[in-house]
């Protein structure tokens, strides 16, 4: 076996279709698109919803429900987050900023306390909101809510 002889395996290439070029190729005429209709013609596609023309799925179904424009969304907290915060960064003192620094919560976030958990020491908590039975335990504990 020398360089000039070597050549691929049989049935491993095969000829390129010459799409419409001539009735020779096997390709010509209508290259291989069919007679007329939407897909033969040149730059045609259809959208994952286009049923041929039927009305599609997303407008024969009925709407339903709405949004609330004026929906506040919290981003929450238990006591017991609390509680692993202050072991893991030595603070009492939880505020946005806190949260903020250790990349807790984004600045734009607003944060509830929820009342899961135990508090073992006061804690100065400055928050967006806080539910009753969080600011009951806290303020138990010794320590303070103080609502932005």
């Amino acid at each position: 076996m020398e360089l000039y002889n070597l050549k691929p395996a049989k049935g491993a290439t095969h000829r390129e279709k010459r799409i419409a070029r001539g009735e020779g190729s096997g390709h010509g005429g209508t290259a291989g698109k069919g007679h007329k209709g939407m897909k033969a013609r040149s730059g045609a596609t259809t959208s994952k919803s286009f049923e041929g023309g039927q009305t599609p799925l997303q407008r024969r179904l009925p709407k339903f429900g709405f949004k609330n424009i004026n929906r506040i969304d919290y981003k929450e907290v238990n006591l017991s987050g609390l509680e692993k915060y202050a072991a893991a960064y030595g603070s009492t003192e939880m505020s946005m900023d806190f949260f903020v620094k250790h990349k807790i919560f984004n600045k734009t976030d607003r944060v509830k306390i929820l009342g899961n958990g135990e508090v073992t020491k006061a804690y100065q908590v400055k928050v967006h909101a806080c539910s009753a039975s969080a600011k009951s335990k806290i303020e138990a504990a010794g320590g303070s809510v103080d609502l932005i």
